[in-house]
C-alpha cells in the first residue's frame, strides 16, 4: 500500500478514516501529536488550522507516498488555501468524509473546495458503514505504472 499522510483540520474525520483502513474498531481518539502507522501518517487536525505547522507537513511529507487533504462533508469552509497541494513535494488526493451524514449541496461544496486547494483524485467515503473505503484502498494499492 502507497504511505499515506492524511491532514486536515480537526473533526475531519482523519483518526476515524484510519481506524476503517485497518478495519479497527471505530473510536473517537483525538489526535494529539502526529501518529505513525504501518502506511498512516494521523496528523492532528492544528497542523492545517495554524499556518506555523505548514513546516511540519512540508517536513512529515518526505516520509509517504501520497498526501491525503481530509475534509469532512459537514464543514463546507474553505479549509485549505486554493493551491496549497502545489506547495508540496508529493502527490495531494481529497477524502471527503462524512458523506453518509451530509447533503448532496454539502458534499458538493467541499468537493469544489478540494479542487480549488489543488488535488488530483478525490474519494468520498464513509468511515461508519465504510462507503467508499474499498475504492480508497483500491487506490492505495494500486501500484504505480
Amino acid at each position: 500500500m502507497k504511505k499515506v499522510m492524511f491532514i486536515g483540520p480537526v473533526f475531519a474525520g482523519k483518526t476515524t478514516l484510519k481506524q476503517a483502513i485497518y478495519g479497527e474498531d471505530i473510536a473517537y481518539d483525538k489526535t494529539q501529536a502526529v501518529d505513525f502507522f504501518d502506511d498512516v501518517i494521523d496528523t492532528p487536525g492544528e497542523f492545517i488550522q495554524h499556518r506555523y505547522y505548514y513546516s511540519s507537513i512540508q517536513n512529515l511529507s518526505t516520509e509517504v507516498d501520497l498526501i491525503a487533504f481530509v475534509s469532512s462533508a459537514t464543514d463546507t469552509s474553505q479549509i485549505f488555501s486554493p493551491g496549497f497541494a502545489h506547495s508540496l513535494v508529493k502527490p495531494c488526493i481529497g477524502i471527503i468524509t462524512k458523506v453518509d451524514i451530509s447533503s448532496t449541496e454539502e458534499i458538493k461544496l467541499v468537493e469544489d473546495n478540494l479542487k480549488q486547494a489543488g488535488v488530483t483524485d478525490i474519494f468520498k467515503v464513509s468511515s461508519l458503514n465504510r462507503d467508499g473505503i474499498d475504492a480508497l484502498l483500491d487506490f492505495l494499492n494500486k501500484e504505480e505504472d
